[in-house]
């Protein structure tokens, strides 16, 4: 009579990345809706100066800052998606830094400049974009809580056929855990 064991490493629960990404959502839902009521739809790209905290705005900027947000909350209820939500923070942030960077004229050698401005943006726009791609970075490549199930098929007595698996013992966090004891 043999037994054989298995170990099957699995996600559990909620994890602290759908978490972050969903409160970077939500901000950036929240941002986008505040900053659409104060600009409202005309002028979809002009440089005005509407203001929401420090950041000039225009509903271009509030579009894309709504869809930004509206992807994030979504994108939380699964924690793959919520890391590819963390990529594409970083992607499409980081460029949008270094393009608000050449507008502001801090990266020499304007390539921007023929572009014009049309999200509107200033240097707390460039800011926030920085710390949005860095922020995203962070959620791409927070590790996931994992549990490690080893289970142990064993034989039963009469046919010798294998009986259901039984969990053994399974790893949460630091701590090994038997079926019966309790953390460490």
């Amino acid at each position: 009579m043999t037994r054989s064991e298995t170990a099957h490493v699995r996600v559990q629960g909620l994890q602290p990345v759908q978490v972050v990404a969903g409160l970077v959502g939500l901000v950036y839902l929240v941002g986008g809706i505040v900053g659409l009521v104060r600009t409202g739809f005309s002028g979809y790209t002009a440089n005005g100066q509407q203001v929401v905290l420090v950041f000039t705005v225009n509903p271009l900027h509030n579009t894309v800052n709504v869809v930004v947000g509206l992807l994030g909350v979504l994108m939380a209820f699964n924690s793959g998606l919520a890391r590819a939500y963390g990529w594409i923070l970083f992607v499409g942030w980081g460029l949008v830094s270094v393009w608000g960077l050449m507008l502001t004229g801090v990266i020499s050698g304007n390539a921007a400049a023929s572009w014009g401005n049309p999200l509107n943006l200033n240097a707390a726009d460039n800011w926030l974009h920085i710390i949005s791609a860095l922020l995203g970075l962070l959620i791409a490549i927070i590790p996931a809580r994992k549990v490690v199930q080893v289970t142990v098929t064993a034989p039963s007595a009469d046919s010798g056929a294998t009986s259901s698996e039984i969990p053994q013992q399974s790893r949460r966090g630091t701590g090994w855990h038997r079926r019966g004891d309790t953390a460490h």
